[in-house]
């Protein structure tokens, strides 16, 4: 071999060495580096370092979907701030992938990539966690403020008079499709973070054309004019003049209810000083009874009954108790059932 030749050699081999020494250094240059075309979340992070990827990711990914989200409901309104929804992405994992990706395939791939300017092509996801309980949470808020519960149409009384109070349609926040919105719109920086809540409606129980089938029969009692009416599916069917409490022993205001019925009754006359020596005794039917032919009791011992003194009819002369003529508590009798309202006015 000639010198010529040993020195073309030796040169040709210096100069593969400088070459692979020249590839080797660039190729530990990009160690750290993420290679062109890897984005992460939709995000470009190629030729960045992982600080650089990371601040790239966050700022593009995390920042647009930190924003608060309004609900609203027939003028009204509430937010739920965006900082309780504690949102949290994994990027660090990300950029960890791309960087394992960067890397992959060899020297020598990496090497014809470097040189042809091909790019990885890589699409990697960084996945992005939230409070759903948050979420729920505030569901719950708004449906505290917005859910209204239908009321029943009902019997308005006085001593005299009976007026239907009309039913109204009660509403529920539609809380399932409120919570997919707010869930949807939490991961999406374009979507509209305004959401009108919707309901539906709920219906009462007793609407207002079948309260008057709910009161079948009715009393009310006007005690200054001494007058028991009866109504009939909340129309006046009868009239009765009656005595009530004396001065001291009023029958008592309110709305009652018939909590007992007998026939021929046994009087327990009450404790009371005006009983004298009949005071806690039980006086059965026969002529020592004031209560005669029909008991209807009402509230504590005081009740509807007939009496022989008529002549005490249309006065305040019981103890407590409602007085009326012996045909006529017998024909109410036969009206009214246990638990039939009585309004004293």
């Amino acid at each position: 071999m000639g010198r010529k030749t040993k020195i073309a050699l030796l040169a040709g081999v210096i100069a593969l060495v400088v070459l692979v020494a020249t590839a080797y250094a660039y190729d530990s240059s990009q160690d750290g580096k993420i290679a062109d075309g890897v984005t992460i979340a939709g995000v470009d992070v190629g030729g960045m370092d992982a600080t650089e990827a990371e601040r790239a990711v966050r700022r593009q990914l995390l920042v647009p979907l930190r924003h608060s989200l309004k609900v609203g409901y027939d003028g009204e309104s509430w937010v739920l701030p965006g900082k309780t929804l504690k949102l949290h992405a994994e990027i660090d994992r990300a950029v960890d992938e791309a960087l394992d990706q960067s890397r992959d395939g060899g020297i020598v791939k990496r090497l014809v990539r470097y040189v042809t300017g091909d790019a990885v092509d890589e699409q990697l996801a960084a996945d992005v966690t939230y409070s759903r309980p948050a979420i729920n949470r505030f569901v719950r808020r708004v449906a505290d403020e917005v859910d209204r519960a239908p009321q029943d149409a009902t019997v308005k009384a006085s001593g005299d008079s009976l007026s239907v109070v009309k039913a109204e349609n009660g509403r529920k926040l539609r809380d399932n499709l409120l919570t997919r919105q707010l869930n949807a719109a939490v991961l999406n920086a374009r979507a509209d973070h305004t959401i009108a809540a919707r309901t539906h409606y709920v219906a009462p129980e007793v609407t207002t054309k079948e309260v008057a089938s709910a009161y079948p029969s009715y009393m009310t009692l006007e005690r200054a004019n001494y007058t028991l009416r009866l109504w009939k599916n909340l129309k006046l069917a009868k009239t009765y003049t009656v005595a009530v409490g004396q001065v001291g022993l009023e029958t008592p205001e309110g709305l009652y209810h018939i909590q007992d019925k007998q026939i021929e009754p046994t009087w327990h006359v009450p404790n009371s000083d005006w009983a004298g020596s009949l005071a806690g005794q039980s006086i059965p039917p026969g002529p020592s009874n004031p209560l005669k032919a029909r008991w209807m009791g009402i509230f504590e011992g005081a009740g509807i009954h007939g009496t022989e003194e008529t002549g005490s009819l249309g006065t305040a002369a019981s103890h407590g108790c409602v007085r009326m003529a012996i045909p006529d508590v017998e024909e109410l009798y036969d009206e009214v059932e246990v638990g039939t309202p009585i309004y004293i006015g």
